[in-house]
């Protein structure tokens, strides 16, 4: 009894140090940024037009908030859709199905900048679409597309089967169930996902050095180029004369994404309710 108690103890104690340890390098890397950057949260950093001496973030905030929707746009009902069918209307045991999970669940460990090169093959030369926003929406929604599948997928299958016996037995159907019943049970855990796309959206560099290029402009239409907070943040810091100014960046990256996770949380316990 008392060595079961030892272990338990020695096992929880291990996982507070392991919290702690993970909660102190997240403050620490989040203060080291927070200190460098806020002093530089200048005026000229905000004009609406970027030059070599402002190094506004205005074009590439515009450009972000564009690059996400656009990825969103495509990926979220594709993704949703395949889990969909993958949960609700395959049936059990289907090869299929098992080589469709394999599939994303590899697709979702291959580094970004392969996704960059696949997409500058894809969308840039063979299409001709060129360093553009559309190019790099479209290659991001392809890099996030298993993340929302798979997170999708396990919220559907979280939803208890009684509701699914309810709802036959009250005689719907399997398409109103689905939508009626499922789906909306399912959306806080669909919205998580989504947020974790919608993060890797913001942070991405490698893929969209490759296809929507490094112009510090606000292009004419989608398939002008331009770069992302991320980028002009990876540009300044590389180019060695505007450090000060990446880190500010980085401050601006920070607040933007802690606003969109808080707008999506808000949203999911409205919907829960």
């Amino acid at each position: 009894m008392e060595k079961e108690k030892a272990k338990t103890l020695s096992i929880k104690a291990a996982v507070y140090a392991c919290a702690g340890i993970t909660f102190i390098l997240i403050l620490f890397m989040l203060g080291y940024i927070l200190i460098n950057g806020i002093p530089f949260l200048t005026a000229e950093l905000f004009s609406p037009k970027y030059t070599s001496e402002n190094c506004s973030v205005i074009p590439a905030l515009v450009n972000t908030f564009v690059m996400t929707i656009l990825a969103l746009a495509i990926s979220v009902p594709l993704g949703i859709g395949s889990a969909i069918y993958l949960v609700e209307y395959s049936g059990k045991g289907n090869q299929f199905v098992k080589i469709v999970r394999l599939t994303t669940e590899t697709l979702t460990g291959i580094p970004s900048i392969i996704y960059g090169l696949f997409g500058m093959l894809l969308f840039v030369v063979f299409l001709g679409w060129g360093y553009s926003i559309m190019a790099g929406a479209a290659t991001v929604a392809i890099m996030i597309l298993p993340t929302i599948m798979r997170t999708t997928e396990q919220a559907l299958m979280a939803v208890p089967d009684s509701f699914r016996e309810g709802s036959f037995g009250l005689g719907a159907g399997k398409l109103r169930t689905v939508f009626k019943i499922i789906f909306p049970s399912s959306v806080p855990g669909i919205l998580s996902g989504v947020i974790l796309a919608t993060g890797r959206v913001v942070g991405e560099t490698a893929a969209l050095i490759y296809t929507a290029g490094t112009v510090a402009q606000i292009p004419a239409n989608v398939f002008g180029s331009g770069r992302t907070l991320a980028i002009h943040m990876y540009v300044l810091s590389s180019e060695g004369l505007h450090v000060n100014q990446a880190f500010a960046t980085a401050v601006v990256l920070i607040v933007m994404v802690i606003g969109i996770n808080a707008a999506a949380s808000f949203v999911a316990k409205k919907i829960k309710k």
